[in-house]
């Protein structure tokens, strides 16, 4: 636990066996009060084992899902054994464990959380379509949360309570659903979104994949989707679960407890 929550870090691994021994043990190291949850997404090496020989939880799905699909099942763990904070790290180890306090600091007045790169702290840079795409899909995130959001595609973010809840009814497992959708649905359900700079470090596994050609089918689909998200209808079922950051503004004396 940390500050009396009950923190589960998720991280969606495929193939990630290299890389998951580092990245658990720092977890471990800067954060002890913390749960993690490997969800091995269809890996075809040992990411399940090794898991598991460092002490992670584990959840096995039968095939590749995607990010989507694996955040989706961590989501829905999370909530079942009532965790109060739910945060998606990479396995791959960019993603700095040391930034989880800054991440739970901000959520006392918000229900979504992201680590933004793009927000004045480390040297990451994209180029190219790439950039263009992240430029696009930032103003006009930043318009529908009602806040300014520099980097919507980031996979280094933190929920409260009732955030969980809703992602684990809904949360979208297409392409880039889980990083635009989701926060349109997020903030079209009148959750609070904020955003807290962090750094990037270099990966310790696995390639990247850029390229001309990629950056460009990038920049296309990265549109549809935000076209998609924008006039997609909610489901009524996750539209009557309350932000606590809306409730607590009916009763004051719950300000910084949700």
């Amino acid at each position: 636990m940390i500050d009396g929550k009950r923190v589960l870090i998720i991280l969606p691994a495929w193939n990630e066996a290299e890389g998951l021994p580092k990245i658990l043990r720092e977890i471990q190291q800067k954060l002890p009060g913390v749960d993690t949850l490997v969800v091995d997404d269809g890996s075809t090496d040992s990411t399940a084992a090794v898991a598991a020989a460092y002490g992670s939880k584990v959840a096995q799905l039968p095939y590749n899902l995607g990010v989507g699909g694996a955040m989706r099942f961590g989501y829905r763990y999370a909530h079942l054994h009532d965790y109060d904070v739910a945060i998606q790290c990479d396995a791959d180890g960019q993603h700095d464990p040391a930034y989880v306090p800054a991440l739970l600091e901000q959520l006392r007045t918000a229900d979504l959380v992201i680590g933004a790169r793009f927000a004045g702290e480390g040297s990451y840079k994209v180029r190219g379509p790439r950039a263009w795409a992240m430029k696009l899909l930032s103003v006009v995130l930043s318009r529908v949360a009602k806040t300014r959001l520099t980097d919507t595609t980031s996979g280094f973010k933190a929920c409260n309570k009732p955030m969980i809840e809703f992602f684990s009814h809904w949360y979208p497992v297409e392409y880039l659903g889980d990083t635009i959708e989701s926060m349109v649905g997020a903030a079209r359900c009148g959750f609070v979104i904020r955003q807290v700079p962090v750094a990037m470090r270099e990966r310790t596994t696995g390639t990247p994949s850029a390229s001309p050609i990629k950056a460009t089918i990038y920049l296309a689909r990265a549109g549809l989707v935000l076209l998609l998200a924008l006039i997609r209808r909610m489901p009524a079922n996750v539209k009557a679960i309350e932000p606590a950051t809306r409730a607590a503004a009916r009763r004051p004396e719950l300000i910084g407890k949700v």
